[in-house]
């Protein structure tokens, strides 16, 4: 009697593969950038051949697409619990210093974004994606005139000190009191989304 594998665990072992080649991609990435990052290393770390990276991505624009994508969808600063905060621009304020505390790893879709700069393609990606995922949701929490100028202000300021605080480690970032960077920050991102207040 012929044994045949139920589908459902062909497509079990399809979402593995996909999350393999994302895992190592994002990895890959997050270390090279878009230009250093090759897709035989990202298919060989994952396991996989680089035909089968194709297969899932089309390309390794696709792939930083997915990538880049993939970094956005557990926010920290823009995250649902923060947006139902009262005290809103207090609750970005914690939440981007507590995570360019010095000795934390920057966050993954950060260094991708600080290694790919140099790269036209990965940056209209970037920006496409941004737009789509941050930018949305912090134009959506903003009231009043200006609403998108004013969340992509407020985007700028988050990655400034992501780079300030976390890459160059600028002695006046990294030396203060969390408390006082908070308190300073608080009212600087209030001017932005809640203006009036």
């Amino acid at each position: 009697m012929k044994f045949t594998q139920p589908a459902n665990s062909r497509a079990a072992k399809a979402d593995a593969t996909r999350a393999a080649i994302l895992a190592s991609a994002r990895k890959a990435f997050a270390e090279h950038g878009y230009d250093g990052a090759g897709l035989r290393g990202i298919a060989e770390a994952a396991g996989v051949t680089a035909m089968m990276v194709g297969r899932y991505f089309g390309s390794k624009e696709g792939l930083f697409g997915e990538v880049v994508t993939d970094t956005m969808r557990d926010p920290i600063i823009l995250s649902q619990d923060n947006l139902k905060r009262a005290e809103l621009s207090r609750a970005f304020a914690e939440a981007l210093v507590g995570v360019t505390t010095q000795g934390k790893v920057p966050l993954d879709g950060f260094l991708i974004l600080f290694r790919s700069t140099g790269s036209a393609t990965a940056a209209r990606i970037a920006r496409e994606r941004i737009a789509s995922v941050h930018h949305a949701t912090a134009t959506a929490a903003i009231s009043g005139d200006h609403a998108s100028e004013r969340a992509a202000l407020f985007l700028a300021i988050v990655a400034g000190v992501q780079m300030m605080r976390q890459m160059l480690e600028l002695e006046p970032l990294t030396e203060a009191k969390p408390a006082l960077l908070v308190e300073l920050l608080t009212p600087v991102i209030s001017s932005l989304i809640e203006p009036g207040k």
